[in-house]
């Protein structure tokens, strides 16, 4: 079928990571010509710990510049992985790592965002603050339920807080797309189907000629009805086939297949490649803003051949730490994600080809897309 290079891209990712163990086992001495024969056929091997938090990951593509406000919220993030092998010595040093920042640069916070925004801002630190102080007790009595609750409400609010430190938006949409709506920052969508609701965060400071698409079909209610028309185990859940011979979204003023590019921003980079795979390129090792990391990755489908042949066809990334493992997957620079499920896993979890989507609605950031003119 038209859209369908899953099994294809899995058969070869798993293959290429057992070669390249064998060859090491084998022969110890030629893991550098391993490495240089397979570097074309990989995305950049996990380094440390690879972020699969899709909440995080959001965080981190936020196209803002404070590294006071990203050591607070690495020291609270850390937490979670040591909180499940119970290091309380490490946790202690994570919270009071933040509190010292905290303490330090809390004005230097507040003067970061819009002045307009600077009494929600300190507000919102003293709330922090208060939450830090709060964990330092909890390590104390290792209380692991209460930890987990407070460090998601530093989170939250953590990211309400580096979301009104961005300020403008931070490159222009080259010309020849602005036949396409655009989405200028993010937007939340809301997806009931037959096992429940979930709820997408679309990333238009990464995707926005991707994201732009995704919401405009779903204020258009073109998802509305339709079944998942793909539902591969363990990694990929599809929809946005409609009805009738078509494949993708037939534009009613135009009356033509609304073709979406091949849309990626690549970290350290200023905009997003468009129209090419990271590997046309040259950037074998690019690592995505918007990776494939993390369970419930949104992205566009697109037919094998053709970075640019996507339109309304979409798939839910079901990641999978033994298949697809966090930077060995060939996903990361082919295909271009636009968000992440961050509620409702569970419901994702439960989806099959029998299921569908009900209705789809944008409950957050519909003031942020923008139609072609």
């Amino acid at each position: 079928m038209r859209l369908n290079p899953w099994k294809r891209i899995l058969k070869v990712t798993i293959t290429t990571i057992l070669v390249f163990a064998v060859m090491i086992v084998f022969n110890p001495s030629g893991l550098q010509t391993a490495q240089a024969q397979t570097v074309k056929r990989t995305s950049i091997l996990a380094q440390g710990d690879a972020i699969t938090d899709p909440e995080a990951i959001l965080r981190y593509a936020l196209p803002i510049d404070n590294d006071i406000i990203r050591q607070v919220q690495q020291d609270i993030e850390k937490i979670a992985k040591n909180l499940r092998s119970k290091r309380w010595a490490l946790i202690q040093k994570e919270v009071r790592n933040a509190a010292f920042v905290l303490r330090l640069h809390f004005d230097d916070l507040v003067t970061s965002v819009p002045e307009q925004l600077q009494p929600k801002a300190k507000e919102l630190l003293t709330s922090i603050t208060e939450d830090v102080a709060k964990l330092q007790e909890l390590v104390e009595k290792e209380d692991k339920e209460q930890i987990s609750l407070v460090r998601a409400r530093i989170l939250d609010n953590i990211t309400e807080l580096e979301e009104d430190m961005v300020t403008g938006y931070p490159f222009t949409v080259p010309e020849e797309y602005a036949n396409l709506p655009q989405l200028l920052g993010r937007a939340k969508v809301e997806v009931e189907t037959t096992q429940g609701n979930l709820v997408i965060v679309v990333d238009g400071y990464s995707a926005p000629v991707t994201g732009g698409n995704f919401v405009d079909l779903v204020e258009r209610q073109f998802y509305d009805g339709l079944p998942f028309n793909r539902a591969e185990d363990y990694y990929v859940l599809q929809t946005g086939d409609p009805e009738g011979k078509e494949e993708g979204f037939i534009d009613p003023k135009t009356n033509e297949y609304r073709s979406i590019p091949l849309e990626i921003l690549v970290k350290g980079e200023d905009k997003p490649i468009y129209g090419l795979t990271t590997e046309d390129v040259g950037m074998y090792l690019a690592q995505p803003v918007l990776p494939f990391n993390a369970f419930g990755a949104v992205a566009l489908a697109r037919p094998t051949t053709d970075p640019n042949g996507g339109s309304s066809q979409f798939f839910f990334f079901k990641f999978d730490t033994e298949v697809t493992p966090p930077g060995y997957n060939l996903m990361d620079g082919r295909f271009a994600i636009f968000g992440y499920v961050t509620e409702g896993e569970e419901v994702l979890n439960k989806l099959t080809a029998e299921d569908k989507i009900i209705s789809m609605k944008v409950i957050e950031g519909e003031e942020n897309l923008i139609q072609p003119s």
